[in-house]
């Protein structure tokens, strides 16, 4: 750590779901999430954007808030010496190209947070194309990927309306700041289900990353889902994973049969006044399986059953009656369903961007996003939506998973594979 607390002004005290978070947080495990934005020429420069985020830093005023301690807990405590300029920061290397920003971006992910100050950084890495990449590293603690995307609308693309008001903008981080809180707390009934065979990603987490990057089309995906017996997007992204995985497993590791995969889920309802909740389910991802279709139909039957039995909302109510009745009995299931026996890899989901957007007139041309591993938790998978374009972004520990970015690739074949199959 770069530091320890220090008492502060007014303070707002942490959650347990964020001290949580914190807790997670060693030597080996980063506690952040990353965004890289990626933009065409002629890109940005450090002090133009900069700028920008200090303009509209009203939109975000947690990002200019800090870690206290003043009674002896965490909190949040506004930071009296915050500047722009500490987190706006330009990289100091040579221009890369596209397979050395993920390289960069490896680097940069492995760099702890400076507790001291707010728990973000948006570092600023010339491309050798005259581009420019934003690679954006904000807490778990403080956003989690989706909060960092409502965020990224917020402080970074350009607008042409007026900006959002005051009451709006509360109402939207008091929605988020539930959803994120709920987050954590919330784990379903089948999570509990045993890994019957040793997760081939369990093992001692270094301090090393490396990143893999596969991005294929949307609107592709979406539409050979829809023709193969009506499943959603989200059932196509887990399938194709299970495809990349099967690809790696054969030539790097051996035969797996039972891989079981922890999914994020929304329990948002309309008109519903606690917003997003989130929660989890988990599936065995198919990985035996060598036809895209009908890993497509294995994937689509388990969520369909996950999602007629409402087992996230059971399980989200399950935590919180326990926890109601026993905080210590809470936290020894949520412990026991983080084993790497219960499952092998987290993949998350997260949309952005509906449509084209820019930053200070610089089209943004990518857009993909990075989460920590954990400990015996080796890989991590998040998936992504800019306009047309779907990214995968595939985290690791490289001693423990050799070769991600040819994980990564295969993803990309088992897509293609996926739509010609559909026709």
């Amino acid at each position: 750590m770069d530091g320890d607390p220090q008492p502060l002004g007014e303070t707002q005290p942490l959650g347990e779901e964020d001290l949580a978070i914190l807790a997670l947080e060693c030597d080996t495990i980063a506690g952040h999430t990353c965004k890289v934005v990626v933009l065409d020429a002629p890109g940005v420069t450090r002090p133009v954007l900069a700028q920008r985020v200090a303009e509209r830093l009203d939109r975000a005023p947690m990002l200019a808030c800090r870690l206290g301690a003043p009674t002896g807990g965490w909190c949040w405590v506004p930071d009296p010496d915050f500047d722009v300029g500490d987190h706006v920061v330009e990289d100091t290397g040579r221009p890369v190209d596209r397979s050395g920003l993920l390289a960069k971006v490896a680097e940069l992910f492995e760099r702890r947070l400076d507790r001291t100050r707010p728990l973000w950084a948006m570092t600023v890495v010339q491309l050798d194309d005259g581009g420019t990449a934003i690679v954006w590293r904000i807490h778990h603690a403080l956003a989690d990927g989706t909060t960092t995307t409502r965020l990224g609308s917020l402080l970074l693309w350009d607008d042409d309306g007026p900006p959002p008001a005051a009451d709006q903008l509360a109402r939207a981080h008091r929605a988020d700041d539930a959803r994120r809180r709920a987050h954590l707390s919330g784990f379903l009934r089948r999570e509990f289900s045993r890994q019957h065979d040793r997760s081939p990603f369990d093992g001692a987490v270094g301090t090393t990353r490396e990143m893999g990057l596969a991005t294929t089309s949307l609107a592709g995906l979406r539409a050979a889902a829809h023709a193969i017996d009506g499943a959603t997007v989200n059932d196509a992204v887990l399938a194709v994973v299970a495809g990349a995985l099967r690809r790696w497993l054969e030539e790097r590791h051996g035969p797996v049969v039972n891989l079981r995969a922890r999914v994020p889920v929304s329990l948002h309802h309309e008109g519903d006044e606690t917003a997003n909740r989130d929660s989890y389910f988990s599936l065995v991802l198919p990985v035996h399986e060598a036809d895209p279709v009908a890993r497509l139909r294995d994937v689509h039957r388990q969520t369909t059953l996950r999602k007629t039995a409402d087992d996230a909302e059971e399980m989200e109510t399950f935590y919180r009656e326990l926890a109601a009745v026993s905080p210590r009995l809470e936290r020894f299931a949520a412990k026991l369903a983080d084993s790497p026996r219960r499952f092998a890899l987290n993949i998350s989901n997260v949309p952005g961007p509906r449509g084209q957007v820019a930053v200070l007139g610089s089209p943004v041309t990518q857009l993909f996003s990075f989460a920590e591993i954990g400990q015996h938790h080796a890989l991590r998978v998040s998936a992504m939506s800019h306009a047309d374009r779907l990214s995968l972004g595939f985290c690791a520990d490289p001693v423990l998973v050799p070769g991600v970015q040819a994980m990564a690739e295969a993803a990309v074949v088992e897509a293609d594979a996926l739509m010609a199959a559909a026709g």
